[in-house]
């Protein structure tokens, strides 16, 4: 990715109609080992897609599936988060929260974050 020397695949896989609403861990790491064997690298994400069990999904079958952390680029998006309200937006607050969140959904300590304006 530019002159960062970090490897990024062409395509990535994104989650947000098949984790949580369609497919449990054992399917997804299916369909993640699949990715990788074509050579998929980066996975997208967001805290509203199927209300943030996309997140969990991923999170589990990537760690059963025994990857390590630094072949992989997850992201994720945040917005839409909830009912609450602060759980909208891109307040600070929202943000901070929101990272907690996903990191433990995934159980990362590393983040590539996308912001929607």
């Amino acid at each position: 990715m530019g002159r960062t020397g970090l490897k990024v695949s062409a395509l990535s896989y994104g989650a947000w109609v098949s984790f949580g609403n369609q497919l449990d861990v054992k399917d997804a790491k299916v369909l993640l080992s699949r990715c990788r064997e074509a050579g998929v690298n980066f996975f997208d994400n967001a805290e509203v897609y199927a209300n943030g069990r996309a997140e969990e999904i991923m999170g589990s079958a990537i760690r059963e599936l025994g990857w390590k952390r630094s072949d992989v680029v997850i992201s994720t998006k945040l917005f839409w988060g909830g009912q609450g309200p602060n759980d909208k937006g891109l307040s600070r607050k929202h943000i901070i929260e929101g990272i907690k969140v996903w990191v433990l959904s995934l159980s990362l300590c590393l983040f590539v974050l996308q912001s929607m304006f």
